[in-house]
């Protein structure tokens, strides 16, 4: 489905991306790993446009290196940036409308599916996005993504901040997701949420990927765990 070839990226000289390359499939829970700065956040940026891509990003089959994030985010991939991009100002209900792509189309989720696995946002859907706490801002940001029925969805450190109890909840509804056949490109600092939901990880380490396999690999390969992920 995503297919990602030899990309490079750049912050005025730095090199952060070194020909960086992987893939996601159908229906695929794929988490970047790596320690802070390694990367992973320019990768899911590059691939969105949001950085200026050097290399090969096809999606379904079709070069999307070089597009606009708007024309990118209609092919059918969907970004949750790590900074919970609400509009404050906004409504949870307005967000979440703000969210669909195609008024004609019944897409996999609808606004009572999302107040269904987050009765938090049902409780407070006519409240300004702007005063709800963290874990509900990540929540809605995910959902509204979600919204636009997205094929694939890049989700970037989704659990970053929140409590316990809200974790477990992100992590239910990524497995959810997956469940609807949408396909999940997850950056998460969180190992123990990584292994237990995805089907294949990567770990990046200085702007390249050093490591592919299972979760069951990642979890006997305990150089690799040690030299590019533990503190």
């Amino acid at each position: 489905m995503l297919e990602v070839n030899d990309l490079n990226a750049f912050y005025g000289k730095s090199h952060i991306l070194q020909g960086v390359s992987f893939n996601v499939q159908e229906g695929e829970i794929v988490s970047l790993l790596g320690r802070n700065g390694v990367g992973r956040s320019t990768t899911i940026k590059s691939i969105m446009g949001e950085v200026p891509p050097h290399g090969s990003i096809k999606f379904r089959g079709k070069e999307i290196a070089g597009l606009k994030e708007h024309q990118i985010a209609h092919l059918g991939l969907g970004y949750v940036p790590e900074n919970r991009d609400v509009f404050s100002g906004l409504t949870v209900r307005q967000n979440l409308l703000l969210g669909i792509k195609d008024m004609k189309k019944q897409g996999r989720w609808q606004m009572e599916d999302m107040f269904d696995m987050f009765p938090n946002l049902r409780n407070r859907a006519d409240v300004d996005a702007g005063v709800l706490s963290g874990g509900e801002q990540q929540m809605l940001t995910m959902c509204r993504t979600l919204m636009g029925d997205p094929d694939l969805v890049m989700i970037d450190e989704p659990t970053e901040g929140l409590a316990p109890k809200i974790v477990e909840q992100v992590g239910e509804l990524l497995s959810e997701i997956a469940n609807r056949g949408v396909s999940i490109l997850l950056v998460e600092q969180k190992l123990a949420i990584a292994l237990k939901i995805s089907h294949r990880l990567y770990v990046m380490g200085h702007g390249h990927m050093v490591y592919e396999g299972t979760p069951d690999e990642l979890k006997a390969n305990e150089q690799i765990r040690k030299e590019w992920l533990e503190v």
